[in-house]
């Protein structure tokens, strides 16, 4: 089962997820994520269920049966993306209101800022 360990520590980082962090949220151990994304255990039905649902992918992308994350039958809107891109288009509209755009030290502050925000987002 190793292409489910590598798809399952894909999702995670495509998202910036420490394995500590998704451990927290299920309620195990850090080992326990370790462990599952270097294929040395096979999570329980519930827990690749979770992760679907979670991640916004079908079972099939988590199995390795499709290469889409939407797998075969669906449009693949995941709602944590949606509202990182939220969260982003907000910040970004609280940067733009709050430098004057008539001073040059404004300008160039308000544009370090948003670019801080994309560094981050990589």
């Amino acid at each position: 089962m190793r292409i489910l360990g590598e798809r399952l520590r894909k999702l995670r980082e495509g998202l910036n997820m420490t394995q500590v962090q998704i451990g927290e949220i299920l309620g195990i151990p850090q080992t326990g994520i370790h462990r599952y994304e270097n294929g040395s255990y096979t999570p329980m039905a519930e827990t690749l269920v979770w992760y679907a649902d979670y991640f916004d992918v079908s079972l099939d992308y988590i199995f390795g049966r499709a290469d889409q994350p939407q797998g075969k039958l669906y449009d693949c809107k995941p709602e944590v993306l949606k509202l990182k891109e939220e969260q982003r288009r907000e910040m970004e509209q609280f940067i733009e209101m709050r430098f004057d755009p008539k001073t040059e030290a404004s300008r160039k502050i308000k544009s370090m800022m948003l670019e801080l925000m994309e560094e981050k987002k990589k």
